[in-house]
């Protein structure tokens, strides 16, 4: 057995509540895996037999190391992969898994097309690796819409806003992937219109392109439904970033004045392209702001969308929210935006006002 000292990690969640997450030194030998965490350092020894589910990515210029101990999925990170051959001798030699890809969510679904919330990263396969025991992933879970929220709004089983929202019953990670052969087509044209619109190579895209990154966590409320108000289906997606740096970058292509527009033409041919229909080469629509009172970033864009099988127009309002370690979507079909515009603005204040109690929020 090969063993190892490998230092300069962090550690996401604690090995104990309000326990050191970084700096951390990784030792290895025939016995098990030891952490030293914080300074001073305080040991934690665990045996092999007691780790299951090993996982060794290398992403881009980073090393995440990932394995469930007790029931609780740890995630390492290192920004230096100068252990990566060390790291992946120890992993494989315990039936562990290496994989190296691009740092970004650029997996593509083969039949239906399901965004990852905020886009930043691009697109999701529908596949569901549960990571139970994570704070970070408890925050997320409670940032999203509840019945609470929508009291006698049922839950919609089948509808258009299916196609951008992922099943509230799956969880996506960083380590979620999938290898298709290529690239779904309404992916490709969601992103040049989107990448057209906005002005921005996809090298240096965030949303769709090379430059997007992946969430620690992701995770949809259900799509709840309502006839009030001309009629609204809504719901929210949460995704949790490792640091609020990453939220930051992705903010910034937010702020641009075009980018509530292109956003919502773009998760528009997005729904399109899952009924089978071509992308329009115009669309009716618009930024839109939402009048929230508490601290953070929120963008959104209106658009006009003629969905097959419903019998009017509808528009879709998309609405982008981040904060901290947070990026939150908002979602919703509404028959008529002028009497839902109040409406998705108090949700819009709950999902932010929610990332900013988050427990999670000073990690």
């Amino acid at each position: 057995m090969t063993n190892i000292r490998s230092e300069d990690w962090a550690v996401r969640p604690s090995f104990v509540p309000n326990g050191p997450t970084s700096p951390v030194v990784l030792l290895t030998d025939d016995t098990g895996l030891t952490q030293l965490a914080g300074i001073p350092a305080v040991a934690w020894q665990t045996p092999w037999s007691e780790i299951s589910t090993i996982e060794l990515v290398r992403l881009h210029r980073q090393l995440a190391l990932f394995a469930t101990i007790g029931g609780v999925r740890y995630c390492w990170r290192n920004r230096e992969t100068t252990d990566f051959d060390l790291m992946r001798t120890v992993v494989l030699e315990h039936g562990g898994v290496v994989t190296q890809r691009r740092r970004r969510a650029g997996v593509y679904a083969v039949v239906a097309v399901v965004v990852i919330a905020s886009f930043a990263g691009g697109i999701a396969a529908w596949f569901n690796r549960t990571s139970g025991g994570s704070q970070e992933l408890a925050d997320a879970r409670n940032v999203n819409l509840t019945a609470k929220d929508l009291p006698g709004w049922p839950k919609a089983s089948t509808n258009p806003l299916s196609f951008l929202v992922p099943p509230s019953d799956q969880v996506f990670t960083s380590t979620t992937t999938t290898t298709p052969a290529k690239p779904n087509a309404g992916f490709l044209d969601a992103a040049k219109l989107f990448q057209s619109c906005l002005g921005v190579s996809n090298a240096s895209d965030r949303v769709y392109g090379a430059a997007g990154q992946q969430p620690d966590y992701q995770v949809s409320s259900p799509i709840f439904f309502t006839n009030s108000l001309g009629g609204i289906e809504v719901a929210s997606t949460t995704q949790y970033y490792q640091t609020t740096t990453m939220v930051n970058k992705d903010t910034s292509e937010m702020s641009k004045s075009k980018f509530g527009t292109c956003f919502a033409e773009s998760s528009a041919a997005l729904i399109l392209s899952g009924y089978s229909q071509p992308t329009p080469t115009t669309f009716t629509a618009s930024t839109w702001q939402p009048v929230t009172f508490t601290k953070g970033f929120s963008r959104g864009g209106v658009v006009t969308l003629t969905v097959p099988q419903l019998p009017t127009p509808v528009h879709l309002v998309m609405v982008i929210i981040t904060h901290g370690h947070y990026e939150v979507t908002l979602s919703a079909l509404v028959g008529s935006f002028a009497k839902a515009k109040s409406e998705l603005s108090d949700l819009a204040n709950t999902l932010l006002a929610r990332t900013t109690n988050s427990s999670a929020e000073a990690a």
